[in-house]
């Protein structure tokens, strides 16, 4: 998993790489020139590199936010890892993470008055389990579905996780947390139209009406 971003005007021109999961707590940092390997403190798992100054290093840098690093880009950096002396070669993620996705089916959840076990159809060859907790969420919708290595726009990154104690693999989002414009306040779940295709991106510049 290659989950990659970079925000020139907060952060400067740093390209961010996050490869596995680990808090900010259990991590470590080692320094090889412009490029900084992070990794966990208790077993020394590589989990994410930083390269600073990396619109120098890299062709055609831009965007704001989750980046999608072209092949000749993550290229450039397997360059530098292994000028680095550093055994690890990053592939090149150019798959969707934001996708239309069907619910299948639900239950309730066992440990919980609110949460809902679902079964979603995101184009996979198996349907992703997805513990969701919104109101309005009903078998039959379509939805917008952030699979796991995922970027929100508040910057939280999607792993697999439990809640409370039942495993999930992404997250149902609400016109909220993507972002939209005009998204109501109010909770609940973003739904498409019956026609929306599974599996496909997601448009975040389309005009979406919202009651």
């Amino acid at each position: 998993m290659l989950i990659t971003s970079y925000n020139p005007v907060a952060l400067g021109d740093v390209l961010i790489m996050t490869t596995a999961q680990a808090t900010a707590s259990e991590q470590k940092a080692v320094r090889f020139g412009d490029l900084i390997q992070i990794q966990r403190r208790d077993n020394d798992q590589v989990v994410g590199y930083n390269l600073f100054n990396a619109s120098k290093h890299l062709t055609a840098l831009a965007g704001s936010g989750q980046v999608t690093l072209t092949e000749e880009q993550v290229a450039q950096i397997n360059q530098l890892l292994s000028a680095a002396q550093q055994p690890a070669t990053l592939k090149a993620d150019r798959a969707p993470k934001f996708v239309i996705g069907h619910v299948l089916e639900m239950k309730a959840h066992p440990d919980s008055d609110h949460l809902q076990i679902t079964q979603v159809d995101v184009g996979q060859e198996k349907p992703l389990q997805i513990v969701c907790g919104a109101p309005n969420i009903q078998a039959g919708q379509k939805v917008v579905v952030a699979l796991v290595g995922a970027m929100m726009p508040s910057g939280k990154l999607i792993w697999p996780g439990k809640l409370r104690g039942v495993a999930s693999f992404g997250m149902i989002c609400s016109p909220r947390e993507l972002a939209l414009a005009n998204a109501p306040a109010r909770r609940g779940i973003m739904v498409l139209a019956h026609d929306a295709v599974v599996g496909q991106a997601f448009d975040f510049q389309g005009q979406y009406q919202f009651a």
